[in-house]
């Protein structure tokens, strides 16, 4: 083989070598850009969040929305469920009573229940009203396996499931064993499971984001 010829062979192995580095990485950072990690920074302490964009887009989309515009900053974990679930992103604590905080509130989206991911232990699911495409802010945390009740199935639309806590179960786990009782909006309707003294989310942000 001739010493241009060789050359060129090796040119076209390193363009050939480029193009496989260039896909790798554009593969790499896609798949980094399906996970989204997303710390609260509650009064208890804190939880990290891996957000499943992949299985759950319109959801992850919809709350990183929320997240960015520091809508959850200074909201309670107002409904907490021993052996079931703790559920925040819609409410103030006003003392003697709680106000749903609407400004920055974004239209319902589609309910993505049925996507793959299960209502298991330190889940991370929107909430919603018995129309099952009405989730707007809040958000609930499986404290344990719920999928039998909660997951889509033949007679049920199920709660969407869209990350998991990765860091600061310990802090769910905390938050679970809170005494509750019941507090009124003020608009007069009874809550039950509201935690007697505040669990307040103090910021929400993306990892590495100030």
């Amino acid at each position: 083989m001739r010493p241009r010829q060789l050359m060129f062979h090796l040119c076209v192995g390193c363009v050939a070598i480029a193009g496989l580095a260039s896909v790798m990485t554009a593969g790499t950072a896609a798949a980094e850009d399906e996970k989204v990690i997303v710390v609260l920074d509650t009064s208890a302490g804190p939880i990290t969040l891996e957000l499943d964009r992949a299985k759950a887009p319109i959801t992850v989309d919809n709350f990183l929305k929320y997240v960015d515009s520091g809508f959850f900053n200074n909201l309670v974990f107002h409904r907490v469920i021993t052996n079931f679930m703790i559920q925040g992103g819609g409410f103030e604590d006003k003392g003697s009573t709680l106000r749903q905080k609407t400004e920055g509130a974004l239209d319902p989206i589609r309910n993505e229940a049925g996507n793959g991911l299960s209502n298991k232990r330190g889940t991370i699911a929107m909430a919603r009203t018995s129309d099952p495409n009405s989730a707007t802010s809040q958000f609930f945390i499986n404290l344990v396996d719920n999928g039998r009740i909660l997951d889509r199935n033949s007679g049920s639309a199920g709660y969407a499931v869209f990350g998991k806590v990765i860091e600061g179960i310990e802090t769910v786990d905390k938050i679970a064993q809170a005494s509750t009782g019941a507090k009124r909006d003020e608009d007069g309707h009874r809550l039950d499971d509201v935690p007697t003294k505040p669990i307040v989310i103090r910021s929400a942000k993306r990892k590495g984001k100030s």
